[in-house]
């Protein structure tokens, strides 16, 4: 399991419960494809954070990183519905920001490996 975490900040006229619904859509149609395990949409609660954490946090899980390269091959195979409900949700973000994690320890130590 790989979870891509996204700290987002939407832009000032976009609304929070129309951004929600976007991702919703966009987040079942990824899932209906099988590229997508499950993801939760959060809020900051009371504007309560520190520093670099925006208004919302979403989290992707992944299968393995096969499957997140599986979902961007998807947004760039030119199919309409899906830049559709893509773009309908990336228009209302101003700022967003990525990391990819997975459970750690992990059985396969891979620290340990390395190319170099």
């Amino acid at each position: 399991m790989n979870l891509y975490h996204c700290l987002i900040e939407l832009k000032s006229e976009a609304r929070a419960l129309a951004f929600a619904s976007a991702v919703q859509a966009w987040m079942a149609h990824m899932q209906g494809l099988g590229l997508v395990q499950g993801w939760r949409l959060m809020r900051r609660k009371f504007g309560l954070a520190a520093g670099a954490h925006p208004d919302f946090l979403l989290e992707i899980d992944l299968a393995d990183l096969a499957s997140l390269d599986a979902a961007f091959t998807t947004l760039g195979a030119g199919d309409d519905r899906a830049s559709r409900l893509y773009d309908q949700m990336h228009q209302m973000i101003a700022q967003v920001e990525v990391g990819l994690y997975r459970p750690y320890p992990d059985p396969a130590q891979r620290e340990r490996i390395a190319l170099i």
